[in-house]
């Protein structure tokens, strides 16, 4: 298994309250997050649309390679109440966030960042397409979801705008 990246710190910060069982990195790249849920114990699915980066890992017995384009009006690929936990870092395709509150287990988890509005001053993404606007995450998964802990804004090391969640799945809804 080759070593990745250092997994987010809003990941790392919040990776311990995975219940048990299956965690979903979507939109994987080369797969730091799901690494890490692996060395956690956790089984892990890997989904990208190109899964180069994590194919060292095909032989693993605890985790899944998808290779799936989930922005080329394919259906969601998974199933109700799949997973324990989510992961999504850098990646943003708003009509699939519906679906994120379906795939988790009650109880689970979701933990996502990625940037926000006024990130363009620093660099890629610049389209409002990519760039999450001001509380979208709180006010998209609010309802659904027990807030854990949510935050948004500058960061300097590097300079970014990013918005950050994490949230479980209410029991009874």
């Amino acid at each position: 298994m080759l070593v990745a990246a250092q997994p987010e710190p809003w990941v790392l910060k919040f990776s311990s309250q995975v219940p048990p069982g299956q965690v979903l990195d979507l939109a994987c790249g080369k797969g730091r997050h799901g690494r890490y849920f692996l060395t956690q114990g956790h089984s892990v699915t890997f989904l990208d649309r190109d899964i180069s980066g994590v194919m060292d890992l095909l032989a693993h017995p605890k985790i899944q390679l998808m290779e799936y384009d989930l922005e080329n009006n394919n259906p969601w690929p998974f199933l109700k109440n799949q997973f324990a936990g989510i992961v999504i870092v850098n990646y943003l395709h708003r009509p699939l966030l519906p679906n994120l509150l379906t795939a988790l287990k009650p109880g689970g988890l979701l933990i996502y960042k990625t940037f926000a509005s006024g990130n363009e001053q620093f660099g890629r993404p610049r389209s409002s397409e990519f760039l999450l606007q001001e509380n979208e995450l709180l006010d998209t998964f609010s309802q659904h979801f027990e807030i854990i802990d949510f935050t948004q804004g500058k960061e300097s090391n590097p300079n970014r705008v990013t918005q950050a969640i994490c949230a479980r799945r209410m029991m009874h809804r």
